[in-house]
């Protein structure tokens, strides 16, 4: 992890020159009737709040997701630190899910899982790959450490006065985490989003239908943004 954060922070100081200067910080929530995330269910109803703070290219976030209708359903925080230029995107994501403690960071006792990832967005198309480096990374079927991957493909566009995207998720190979025995997709999506302009805000409401042919499940999920 710590090799993984050199490079990424040289990348930020050979890029930033190119970068705004002026910083941004947001806040939002957003609330749903599923959590679905990758092609899997992972709860009910769900509020899902977010802070980040953005800087020249570089960008710090936090995101968590709280289960409104069943109290069974894990709360989860998320942190990342990214950067993006252009196109082009790297970061780190730390998931922890509230089964253990939060502060326990022993490999064989963690309940956090580090996710790396690297991208790039043709405006067209944009094309992501995520790892899990180090913390929960998953086994495979032989009970051993897979660093669970999945790569994404998603294609934005208008339509109807709607804006949408399509997406396909992948795994390349086996590993529990998304629940596979080989290369599996668990990700055809297609979500449109209508932004209803209010007097002083903006409310997108957002409508999708995924697909796991791994799990062989449909979901229909809708939600509506609040960002300030």
């Amino acid at each position: 992890m710590k090799k993984f954060m050199f490079i990424l922070l040289t990348v930020v100081g050979v890029a930033t020159a190119e970068a705004q200067d002026k910083v941004e910080a947001t806040v939002g929530a957003d609330l749903v009737n599923e959590y679905i995330w990758r092609g899997q269910d992972l709860g009910n109803v769900s509020l899902q709040p977010s802070l980040s703070v953005a800087w020249k290219g570089l960008s710090l976030s936090t995101w968590g997701s709280v289960g409104l209708a069943n109290a069974a359903d894990d709360k989860e925080l998320d942190l990342t630190l990214a950067y993006s230029i252009g196109g082009f995107n790297i970061g780190v994501t730390d998931y922890w899910f509230s089964k253990g403690s939060y502060f326990q960071y022993k490999d064989d006792k963690t309940t956090h899982t580090f996710e790396a990832n690297i991208g790039y967005d043709f405006g067209f198309l944009s094309v992501q790959w995520f790892t899990n480096f180090a913390g929960v990374v998953g086994v495979n079927e032989e009970g051993k450490r897979a660093y669970s991957s999945y790569f994404e493909l998603s294609a934005p566009f208008s339509l109807g006065g709607l804006e949408w995207k399509a997406t396909l998720g992948a795994t390349p190979y086996a590993n529990d985490t998304y629940k596979a025995n080989g290369f599996c997709v668990t990700d055809v999506s297609l979500r449109a989003t209508k932004d209803i302009a209010l007097k002083s805000a903006h409310l997108p409401v957002f409508v999708g239908l995924t697909a796991n042919p791994r799990a062989e499940m449909m979901y229909l999920v809708c939600g509506l943004s609040f960002a300030l």
